[in-house]
């Protein structure tokens, strides 16, 4: 998929946002698209929610349904997985969002660690319930 206006596809847009980020950022929402990859070989990627405080958009991965989003804060890198609440969590990697009725997020902050096989095992389990449904 591309964006119509400037004519690039998702991933080139995401590539572009992820150089963008000129610090830990970088090296975090890259490592988590790998990740996603990893886990699911025929993810879609796409960007939505663009708006003037960020024209960039918000990177999003999906098959049958959004599975999560990759937002960056000054902070922060959050995923947000659209149906967060229903997937089991066994090894406590939601640590936001956590009383949402649908969504789970993962907050990850400069210095913290994410378990690569917990995260993708959370990804398929996501795609899982995206088909299910």
């Amino acid at each position: 998929m591309s964006d119509p206006q400037s004519g690039k596809s998702a991933a080139e847009e995401i590539d572009a946002k992820i150089a963008s980020l000129g610090d830990w950022r970088r090296d975090v929402l890259a490592k988590v698209r790998a990740l996603i990859h990893e886990a699911l070989q025929d993810v879609t990627e796409a960007v939505k929610w663009r708006k003037p405080t960020n024209p960039a958009g918000v990177p999003v991965w999906e098959k049958d349904g959004i599975l999560c989003t990759g937002e960056t804060y000054t902070g922060k890198v959050k995923l947000t997985f659209a149906n967060g609440a229903a997937l089991d969590d066994p090894a406590g990697l939601f640590n936001s969002s956590l009383g949402g009725k649908q969504r789970r997020a993962i907050d990850i902050r400069e210095g913290d660690t994410l378990d690569p096989e917990a995260f993708k095992a959370l990804v398929q389990a996501a795609a899982a319930f995206n088909a299910a449904r």
